[in-house]
């Protein structure tokens, strides 16, 4: 299950409001609240739902010991197709917006 600090972390990723989290999750933001401070003391179904919305919102979740060391994260999913903006040779002055 995701940790306090993965919520956190994924929501500040996504840029989502605690109010904008708990809309999507359908859930009050006290929980909200409470999942941050402590994932470990919500019920499941609220960090399923949590997990579910910041999983629309493009995140995906990491376990411990998926990736060498280090404990559980959060990462962006790739989007296809995104634009990767203006490659580095590429700047001049015609194109600084």
């Amino acid at each position: 299950m995701i940790i306090a600090t993965q919520i956190r972390g994924a929501r500040a990723m996504t840029g989502m409001s605690k109010e904008q989290l708990a809309a999507a999750s359908g859930l009050p933001v006290d929980i909200i609240e409470t999942l941050e401070r402590d994932g470990a003391q919500g019920e499941p179904s609220a960090l399923i739902a949590v997990k579910v919305a910041l999983e629309n919102a493009g995140v995906l979740f990491i376990a411990s010991g998926n990736h060498d060391e280090g404990g559980p994260g959060v990462r962006l999913k790739a989007r296809a197709g995104s634009d990767e903006g203006i490659r580095p040779e590429n700047l001049n002055s015609a194109n600084d917006d």
